[in-house]
């Protein structure tokens, strides 16, 4: 079973109307539905926005459904300034830009001390499989650092501070925490995301705008990338 988690409503309404054999339940307050979207087995659930809530939701999904496979969807700020609005990014790994105890014990920022690493890299085959679909969509797509933290980046400075320090490709707000609870639970996992803005001085008009834009394209790609992902992780 595949586990897809997406923090808005916008993210996830898409895959879980296409369900089949649709079931839901709820656990620690969040809504799971299990069923088979283009004849896959899966379970979709909305996080919450929010790195804390991400965890949670990846946690519950982790104990209770036992995913061979955990994707993070939705949208995202670009960093990386040859990214337009709509363009796929798959992860390569995420880091935690917010997180950082440089301060107390000399390690660089975002480094996740129980991990040892600062970048938890994605499983190389299901990203490959997500571009290579995405492309076979008329796409723009490319792999990436995807960075999370609990702020919504819309300020030039710290895009640039982002790509100098992480060379991230696009930044968000959860998926480098499903990361790290797919990496503790020794889960695959992968982050798909298309451009809803950039980051910038612009992303408070710029994400209103082109968030269903971008999470459409990100539905578009995963359910037709499913089938094929299902096969691998039985």
């Amino acid at each position: 079973m595949i586990g897809i988690i997406g923090a808005m409503s916008t993210e996830v309404d898409g895959l879980r109307a296409m369900l089949s054999d649709r079931k839901d339940r709820k656990i620690c307050g969040i809504k799971f539905s299990r069923g088979k979207l283009s004849g896959a087995d899966v379970v979709i659930a909305q996080s919450g926005v929010g790195k804390v809530m991400a965890s949670m939701c990846a946690a519950a999904m982790c104990f209770r459904f036992r995913p061979s496979l955990l994707i993070n969807t939705g949208v995202a700020g670009a960093v990386d300034p040859t990214l337009r609005i709509g363009d796929i990014v798959v992860s390569e790994g995420a880091a935690q830009h917010d997180f950082d105890t440089s301060a107390i014990d000399g390690t660089p920022k975002g480094w996740n001390q129980a991990l040892g690493t600062v970048v938890v890299k994605a499983d190389e085959a299901a990203a490959s499989v997500l571009i290579k679909t995405a492309l076979k969509e008329g796409l723009s797509a490319k792999p990436g650092i995807v960075v999370s933290g609990d702020q919504f980046i819309s300020d030039n400075e710290k895009k640039a501070e982002l790509a100098d320090v992480f060379g991230a490709s696009v930044c968000e707000m959860e998926g480098a925490a499903i990361a790290a609870v797919a990496a503790f639970n020794r889960v695959p996992f992968v982050i798909l995301r298309a451009v809803s803005d950039g980051a910038d001085a612009d992303a408070l008009m710029d994400f209103p705008a082109f968030c269903e834009l971008a999470a459409g394209n990100s539905i578009k790609v995963l359910s037709s990338a499913v089938p094929e992902l299902s096969e691998h992780y039985k």
